[in-house]
């Protein structure tokens, strides 16, 4: 055993600095020569002697799953005297009960066609085989993301195609036939009207959702009263629900807000309920709820009590590669591409989007947006007369957050980080007044208006008329009663 001792003592000193190469050497079948560097520990947990006491040495490690196509890959190789060199990769059982990926790369030495020493170079390649792993689940996903696309490019296509039969087959008639009916005239423009409508839907469908998976529409998320973003993006939906005689209702907390880009998600709500429109029956109801969810998640609910979705179908909603598309309860017609978006939407703000549908019974659908919590950013120099308000507030509105800050600027500096529900400031600031700190946040914010609550010791007609010019009509003089703060937030929030 000399000599394999002494072939391996420059490697042995090698692999014991590697927490991943280990060299085993063994002459003839006796046992005690056999040479194992300290560096199996690192691979297997077991000890160089421990290694050495088992009956097959690391061989004797393999996983059950393994061990057949090993010990077969060696009786060949060994019994091949034109081969003296093989590399295998298999999974051994650490001793903590764990698989270890390993390369054993084996070389002979024959004497005599007789195998004289087996010289075995273990490496663990573990972590290598996880980077395959992800590389390859990343490879399968990009590929059925190409096939989900190339479907997806297929249906599309029939899509944008679809309409024009009627577009062109019904403008030719119009224009060729000059002796039809005032009624069918009308009919075909109806026709014609109802294909354009459905093809700019379509296209408008898509190319926001390519936007969005390409990243050319930025969201911007800032804090949106629940309430207020849905009542305005369902009021264009008014007339159809009127024409179906359809009540739509409303039930969602005043004080209930959400950190999200107001367009995407009135344009999500808008899809869903333009849904729940199109397939609920004539004098039905639609529901539609918000309640906090998890932490900081806000729970969106549409309901409807509409025709529903069978469960075959239900496999195809939220994916580009089914076209699922029901024609409504008066007719009307879906792009088909709506969900899809409403998903991509979602998605993009970390939410989730999901839902329940029973045929005849309607359809549920949820979303989860991150809630924006309630925050009153107040500016007072004053510490004494900031504590005071805090107290206030909190006293009567637990479920706000009160911040503040000491004048303008630093208010400018921090309005954008907070979101703030309200805005509470003295007019009566160093550096700074209350009219060019709403002038400033109004610049910040593109003349949006946001709830701003001023409160002055010197407040004449002349200041009064500024603010009110800047939109600003809650105006409180000093000193202030609670009960005329809380119900001028209040007022603002409501």
């Amino acid at each position: 055993m000399n000599n394999t001792q002494n072939d391996y003592s420059l490697l042995s000193q090698f692999s014991n600095g590697s927490k991943n190469i280990a060299f085993i050497a063994k002459r003839g079948d006796v046992s005690l020569d056999t040479f194992v560097s300290e560096s199996i520990f690192n691979i297997t947990g077991y000890s160089s002697d421990e290694i050495k006491q088992l009956p097959e040495n690391h061989y004797s490690l393999i996983h059950d799953e393994d061990s057949s196509e090993v010990r077969r890959a060696l009786i060949e190789f060994e019994s091949n005297p034109q081969k003296n060199y093989i590399e295998l990769t298999y999974r051994i059982i650490s001793k903590d009960g764990e698989p270890v990926w390993v390369n054993d790369q084996i070389l002979l030495e024959r004497d005599n066609g007789k195998i004289a020493c087996r010289k075995s170079t273990l490496i663990n390649i573990s972590d290598i085989k996880k980077n395959e792993a992800v590389l390859q689940a990343q490879n399968d996903s990009l590929k059925d993301l190409n096939v989900q696309k190339d479907k997806f490019i297929s249906i599309i296509s029939h899509d944008l195609r679809a309409p024009f039969t009627t577009l062109l087959g019904f403008s030719e008639i119009l224009l060729n036939e000059s002796d039809i009916s005032e009624d069918e005239r009308n009919e075909y423009l109806r026709y014609i009207y109802d294909a354009s409508k459905t093809q700019l839907n379509l296209i408008n469908c898509l190319l926001d959702w390519s936007r969005l998976q390409t990243g050319r529409i930025k969201v911007e998320p800032v804090r949106l009263n629940v309430k207020h973003v849905i009542t305005t993006a369902i009021t264009p939906l008014t007339g159809d629900a009127i024409r179906k005689n359809i009540d739509v209702k409303v039930d969602i907390a005043a004080d209930l807000s959400i950190n999200a880009d107001e367009r995407l998600i009135g344009q999500a709500i808008v899809h869903l309920a333009s849904n729940a429109i199109k397939y609920t029956p004539e004098g039905k109801d639609i529901h539609i709820s918000a309640s906090r969810f998890k932490e900081g998640f806000v729970e969106i609910v549409v309901r409807d009590e509409g025709l529903g979705i069978s469960e075959v179908n239900q496999s195809k909603l939220f994916r580009i590669d089914q076209k699922f598309s029901l024609q409504g309860t008066s007719g009307e017609k879906g792009s088909g591409l709506g969900l899809t978006l409403v998903k991509e939407i979602i998605d993009k703000h970390n939410g989730q989007v999901w839902f329940y549908s029973q045929v005849g019974e309607g359809s549920e659908f949820h979303l989860t947006i991150p809630e924006a919590k309630n925050i009153i950013l107040l500016v007072e120099d004053d510490l004494a007369t900031r504590n005071l308000y805090k107290r206030m507030i909190e006293h009567s509105m637990n479920n706000f957050e009160v911040c503040f800050a000491s004048n303008g600027y630093e208010a400018i500096n921090t309005y954008r980080d907070l979101l703030p529900t309200v805005v509470i400031t003295d007019h009566d600031m160093p550096l700074m007044n209350g009219i060019q700190l709403v002038e400033a946040i109004q610049k910040k914010e593109n003349n949006k208006a946001f709830p701003i609550i001023v409160i002055s010791a010197k407040l004449t007609e002349e200041i009064s008329k500024k603010y009110m010019k800047l939109g600003v009509e809650k105006l409180l003089s000093k000193p202030v009663d609670q009960q005329q703060l809380i119900d001028s937030i209040k007022e603002c929030l409501y």
